[in-house]
């Protein structure tokens, strides 16, 4: 149900907050840690790490401007793979800045990147940093959506950003984990 109160202060505080310019700007949302939050051992658990992620990617659609677009094409966000790496934890009540921006695309596919950030000593530390690849479905039609097309939905009519060697690797284990 938590999820729920952030889903509906996310669409209501975007209403205030300036619209971003994909694939260059970033979202950045602040989250604190609640009690629902945690695992057993008294930390941000690692699935809803992902689940604030979700949030994320929400933001950059509603602060992107493509949000009535996509549901007006009846367009399904949907996910194909994640890898995620936790660097810091992050405790009870602690205050951190998910920080949401795509990162690179190919075919029907986007890289976006998830970075969450933590104070420590008065710096900015990142405790995770987590890659998803997605796209969206068009149901109607039964296929995923050429990402230039949604880019440009957004107002974007450039290239894609330049796949790193890291990322390039990302997508091929997900491409060999897609064949298996």
């Amino acid at each position: 149900m938590n999820l729920w109160f952030r889903v509906i202060w996310l669409f209501l505080s975007a209403l205030f907050r300036e619209k971003i310019t994909p694939p260059h700007e970033v979202s950045r949302i602040s989250f604190r840690v609640w009690p629902h939050d945690l695992d057993t051992n008294l930390h941000l658990n690692n699935g809803r790490y992902l689940t604030m992620a979700d949030l994320g990617r929400m933001d950059l659609l509603v602060r992107g401007g493509l949000l009535r677009k996509v549901l007006k094409e009846g367009l399904l966000p949907m996910l194909s793979g994640t890898v995620i790496r936790y660097r810091r934890e992050i405790r009870p009540f602690q205050r951190f800045i998910l920080q949401s921006r795509i990162v690179c695309w190919r075919s029907t596919a986007f890289v976006m990147e998830h970075r969450y950030i933590i104070e420590k000593d008065g710096q900015e530390v990142t405790a995770a940093l987590a890659w998803v690849r997605g796209g969206l479905y068009d149901k109607k039609n039964r296929r995923f959506v050429e990402a230039a097309h949604l880019m440009e939905m957004a107002g974007y009519t450039g290239p894609s950003p330049e796949i790193t060697p890291e990322l390039e690797a990302f997508l091929s284990v997900e491409e060999s984990l897609r064949s298996r």
